[in-house]
């Protein structure tokens, strides 16, 4: 038997094709009916109009996603042999017996594990992280963890250490299917020591407070970011050439670049404003307003009235209005009052902490994963 995986239109043989290898629709391909799918990887209209019925009756295509994967096999004569959808913990197959389309559903086997890990930022906090073999999706998890603590964007240097315990589900086969943070530590000269503790779905710090702060410490998260300019009552204007107060942060990132809102909110103001260009402000509990200017576009759904939630994508850096390059001008305020949210202590301020009934229980978990990031930390 010869496997097939389809991509981009071409056909790749595979010998003795293992059972956990399928193939995701690439860019181009994504969100389109599986009929179509099965067409361009050599099927006929008939055949494969029939194959996605017979599927129908053992998996609802309508809850088929862009996100879910396939297999086709076929001959030495490249007729159809099977088909197999995984979605979720499930494989849903049709398969050709004697000439008959017969349908069924494969559950997965799933195992679970515990993992550990620990380095040193030798350039950027992702590569070095990627350099050890963690999945973006990861890394991006792990810095979500310590988003209200630590601003990745201006505080990493090279040197810090950083650790991390987590637990996944994992096929026979070995592919990884969810992975959940349960410790992690990062610490270095700008951020001191910084540990997260998972308790009851929500990560503490070391002393049981709530890591999820009132706000992000950075309306953007991605790397490859920097602060051209800081809050100033008199900053030199790089257009203008006057000198006026400037009571935002620049943050100066390649155009497309996601902006994120640092706290829960409603979205009060989209739309062009003079100089700002492509500009948003969002209304936050205890009379907090943050803005954003100079942006490429805004998000789709994003409109005034719409309730966004911290870490939310609300935009995109551009360089609209009076602006010599690309980046995000930040501000916030409350009342009518601008503050240096790098220099506040609403940056910083915790949103509760661990419950005395249940401090007890936390710090048996805190003490326990706390002394397996030290040790992993040496050993590394």
């Amino acid at each position: 038997m010869i496997f097939f995986i389809s991509n981009h239109r071409t056909q790749v043989e595979i010998a003795n094709a293992p059972e956990e290898i399928y193939f995701k629709k690439a860019t181009g391909n994504l969100g389109q009916p599986l009929q179509k799918s099965l067409q361009e990887d050599g099927l006929s209209k008939e055949d494969a109009h029939k194959i996605v019925n017979k599927l129908d009756t053992v998996l609802n295509m309508r809850r088929v996603s862009k996100y879910d994967k396939y297999l086709l096999t076929l001959d030495e004569n490249d007729n159809f042999k099977m088909l197999v959808v995984t979605k979720d913990f499930s494989r849903y197959f049709v398969t050709s017996v004697d000439g008959e389309l017969v349908a069924g559903i494969l559950d997965i086997t799933v195992d679970n594990r515990k993992r550990q890990l620990s380095g040193e930022v030798k350039d950027y906090l992702f590569t070095s992280m990627q350099a050890q073999g963690l999945r973006p999706g990861f890394i991006l998890d792990f810095t979500d963890v310590f988003s209200w603590a630590i601003d990745f964007n201006t505080e990493t240097r090279v040197g810090d250490k950083f650790a991390v315990i987590w637990e996944e589900d994992y096929t026979k086969g070995g592919k990884t299917l969810n992975e959940n943070i349960l410790a992690a530590y990062y610490g270095g000269e700008a951020t001191g020591k910084n540990y997260a503790f998972l308790f009851e779905d929500e990560y503490y710090d070391e002393t049981g407070k709530f890591s999820k702060k009132m706000f992000l410490k950075s309306p953007i998260s991605v790397r490859g970011v920097r602060i051209s300019s800081r809050f100033s009552r008199g900053r030199m204007h790089p257009i203008l050439r006057i000198r006026r107060p400037h009571l935002g942060i620049d943050y100066a990132a390649p155009v497309g670049t996601p902006v994120e809102t640092v706290a829960d909110g409603v979205v009060k103001f989209k739309g062009w404003k003079g100089g700002f260009g492509n500009y948003m402000e969002v209304a936050h509990p205890n009379n907090y307003t943050t803005c954003y200017g100079h942006l490429k576009s805004f998000a789709k759904g994003i409109n005034v009235g719409v309730k966004v939630r911290q870490g939310q994508t609300i935009a995109y850096v551009g360089s609209t209005g009076l602006s010599t390059g690309p980046h995000l001008d930040f501000r916030i305020r409350q009342g009518n009052k601008y503050f240096d949210f790098l220099n506040s202590k609403q940056r910083s301020s915790a949103a509760r902490e661990i419950p005395a009934q249940k401090r007890e229980e936390f710090n048996k978990i805190k003490e326990e994963y706390k002394a397996l990031l030290d040790k992993i930390l040496e050993n590394k």
